[in-house]
């Protein structure tokens, strides 16, 4: 069964792996606002709009204070070659053995051509200063998604 996490509640704490070496956890963003955003696999079409998208916007992001962190189950080492390949700015964290993914509900079964299949639900979270999930997008679609996410900031600030 899928998590249901609620505006308010306090996040799920996490410490994973990130691109470039070192460990990112959430306790480490306590007193600013941080985006999780969590997407299927490194360069494929949506991913890699969705990672473009963030990165393009990474000072309007910067001047909220708000860090932006992209995270899949894909290895350090493909990160680092998807941020390579694209010029990515954001933070990629590993999360290999899925368990951030299913604290946050978004490991999900998909179906493809018929194919039942578990996978990462396009998902995105705007976690407060204070540790609590403020703001939940599911099932994203990637078009316009990032504006979205900054015009939801930039009201609440």
């Amino acid at each position: 069964m899928t998590r249901q996490l609620e505006i308010g509640q306090e996040a799920p704490h996490f410490t994973l792996p990130r691109d470039g070496g070192g460990e990112v956890s959430l306790s480490d963003f306590l007193g600013r606002k941080i985006v999780v955003y969590f997407y299927p696999k490194d360069d494929t079409p949506g991913c890699t709009k969705e990672a473009i998208g963030f990165t393009e916007a990474a000072a309007k992001f910067d001047e909220l204070d708000v860090t932006v962190l992209g995270i899949s189950k894909d290895t350090v080492a493909k990160h680092e070659k998807f941020r390579d390949k694209h010029n990515l700015s954001i933070a990629l964290l590993s999360d290999a053995d899925a368990t951030t993914c299913e604290d946050f509900g978004v490991w999900v079964e998909k179906n493809m051509y018929g194919k039942t299949y578990m996978g990462i639900e396009r998902a995105t979270f705007l976690i407060d200063e204070n540790g609590k999930l403020a703001k939940i997008w599911r099932k994203v679609k990637v078009a316009g998604h990032v504006d979205d996410v900054l015009s939801v900031i930039q009201e609440a600030s």
